[in-house]
């Protein structure tokens, strides 16, 4: 394929301003691409705020082993990822021609995973003359909430406010634990983070330890439901730094009291799922609440897989003096919209020259 001339962004590709009868201002379209961890997720997105298409394929071969094989995860998004992307496009009902820049996850992640998306990226934008946009993961649960679904083609007359800023975030996954200071956009300043199992990480560990299965978020929520959350205490530890977080005590903890439990018969699932996930939150919670109140900010924000947990949403609403913006639960988990999203304030706040090299160690702030 030859390779296309450069065009402006919003420019279309014969050069004019696309979506511009009358005062119409112009649109920003970015194709974006998420392949960090065990979900390959392509999307477009209008000035990093509307959805026109977000489609997700969830590798559930990873079932099986009760956790995620780096292997075959980045086997699985090579599978996956050429169809989901001339289905995103089809969905927008756009072709290339008429996207404006096309981004990817460049880390933190698993490696060949962060590759195979990154790749393709930098292939598509290369051979369309687009800019391509490097975008940290963790930004992109950041920017989620900005987000929107667009229904029948066209925006909402009156769409939702964008968060205000500054803002206390806090972004919670599978690998993830971060509590940070968001002082303008793309500006970030780190609080505090888990100094040993992310938050997301132990939610599976106590899955599996239940046996429950994968991914344990949802299926330790799904158990709790029916479950006495005072049922066994559990230790929450005291760090010396005041936002940091610890989970593996609570970990330890709730392995110690299983193990006693099966000793004099059949577990409690339902109790012991309930109790952990009061006591993980509560932790959570709190030190977000402590962040919102002794900073200078506007909002709370959520990121991450762990944010869909409702108990979570509401413990940390029940402590807050502040407005809370949550994403919906399907822009919780990685999706590309969300990378879409952060892909626009990039451009927008630093311009087009982002040739970030893919690192799975990459940090937000």
């Amino acid at each position: 394929m030859d390779r296309a001339a450069p065009r402006a962004l919003g420019e279309g590709p014969g050069g004019e301003a696309p979506d511009r009868p009358g005062p119409r201002r112009v649109r920003v379209r970015i194709l974006a691409i998420e392949t960090s961890c065990d979900e390959t997720g392509v999307a477009v997105v209008e000035d990093g705020r509307r959805i026109r298409a977000n489609v997700v394929a969830s590798q559930l071969v990873h079932q099986d082993t009760g956790g995620i094989v780096p292997e075959v995860a980045a086997r699985e998004h090579l599978r996956a990822i050429d169809a989901l992307t001339e289905q995103a496009l089809r969905d927008a009902g756009r072709g290339l021609k008429e996207i404006d820049a096309v981004a990817a996850t460049v880390g933190p992640g698993l490696i060949g995973c962060l590759l195979v998306g990154a790749n393709y990226a930098r292939g598509l934008a290369l051979a369309a003359g687009l800019p391509f946009v490097g975008v940290n993961h963790l930004e992109g649960h950041v920017y989620a909430n900005w987000l929107y679904e667009v229904a029948g083609g066209e925006p909402p007359a009156d769409p939702p406010p964008e968060p205000q800023i500054p803002a206390v975030v806090l972004i919670v996954s599978g690998a993830h634990s971060d509590l940070v200071l968001m002082e303008g956009h793309r500006r970030f300043r780190p609080l505090g983070r888990t100094i040993d199992d992310a938050a997301g990480e132990a939610f599976d560990k106590v899955a599996r330890l239940l046996g429950l299965g994968f991914p344990g978020g949802p299926l330790v929520e799904r158990a709790a439901k029916d479950g006495d959350p005072n049922a066994f205490p559990l230790p929450r530890a005291v760090l010396a730094d005041r936002y940091d977080f610890s989970f593996s005590g609570l970990k330890t903890a709730v392995l110690r009291r299983v193990r006693e439990l099966e000793a004099k018969g059949p577990v409690p699932v339902a109790d012991v799922a309930a109790s952990f996930q009061k006591a993980i939150t509560e932790i959570l919670a709190e030190k977000t609440a402590r962040a919102a109140a002794e900073h200078a900010v506007e909002t709370v924000l959520l990121g991450g897989g762990v944010a869909a947990n409702l108990a979570l949403r509401a413990e940390i609403a029940k402590r807050i003096g502040h407005p809370l913006r949550v994403p919906p639960p399907r822009l919780c988990t990685d999706n590309g919209a969300m990378i879409g999203a952060a892909a626009f304030f990039v451009l927008r706040h630093r311009g087009t020259e982002m040739p970030v090299a893919v690192r799975s160690d990459m940090k937000l702030a």
